[in-house]
C-alpha cells in the first residue's frame, strides 16, 4: 500500500511539476521580445509568399533573386564578390552559386575577374539585369504601397522602417529605395 501510494505521490509530483514548468515556459515566451520576433518571422514569411508571387509572375524573379540583383544594382561597379553577396543576402556562398548560375544563363548576371587576383570572382550585373532590376524594383514598390494601403498613416510607415532600420543597422548590405 506505502509503495502504490508512493507512486501516485510520484505522479503527481511529476504531474505538477510538469504543468509548472510549462507554464513558466509559456510565461517566458510572452515576453515583448518574443512576441515581436514572432510577429517579425510571420511577418516575413507573409511578405516573401506575397511579393514572390507577384515577382515571379510579373518578371520570373524570386524575391532573393530580385535582392540580389538590387544588391549588384546599388554596389561600385554594378559587381560584387560572391562571398560579398552571401554576406549582404545572409545566405550560404553554395546558395549565393546556386543562384547565380541560372541567373548567367539567362543573361542577368555575368562573371567578373579581378585583374590584381586571379582566385577573386565577381557577379557583374548586365544590362539585361540592369532592366529586369529597375522593373522588379518598380515592381516592388507598387506591391508595398499596397500593401499598407488605406491602413496605415505615413508616418506610422516612417516610423515602422525607422524602428526595422534600428534592428539591421549593423547588416551589411543595406538598400535604397
Amino acid at each position: 500500500m506505502t509503495a502504490l501510494y508512493l507512486g501516485v505521490a510520484t505522479e503527481h509530483y511529476f504531474r505538477y511539476a510538469c504543468v509548472c514548468k510549462f507554464y513558466c515556459y509559456n510565461a517566458h515566451m510572452r515576453t515583448p521580445a518574443t512576441d515581436a520576433v514572432l510577429r517579425l518571422i510571420r511577418a516575413q514569411s507573409h511578405l516573401q509568399n506575397r511579393f514572390a508571387a507577384e515577382l515571379g509572375g510579373v518578371h520570373g524573379l524570386s524575391v532573393n533573386e530580385l535582392m540580389l540583383l538590387m544588391q549588384l544594382d546599388q554596389a561600385a561597379g554594378g559587381r560584387l564578390r560572391r562571398v560579398d553577396l552571401a554576406d549582404r543576402l545572409d545566405l550560404s556562398q553554395s546558395s549565393v552559386t546556386r543562384m547565380v548560375a541560372p541567373m548567367e544563363k539567362l543573361g542577368w548576371v555575368a562573371r567578373g575577374d579581378d585583374p590584381r587576383d586571379a582566385r577573386v570572382g565577381y557577379v557583374v550585373l548586365t544590362s539585361a539585369g540592369r532592366r529586369l532590376v529597375r522593373d522588379g524594383a518598380k515592381t516592388l514598390s507598387q506591391l508595398s504601397v499596397s500593401l499598407f494601403g488605406d491602413h496605415w498613416t505615413e508616418k506610422e510607415i516612417g516610423t515602422l522602417a525607422r524602428l526595422l532600420g534600428r534592428l539591421t543597422a549593423n547588416l551589411p548590405g543595406a538598400l535604397t529605395a
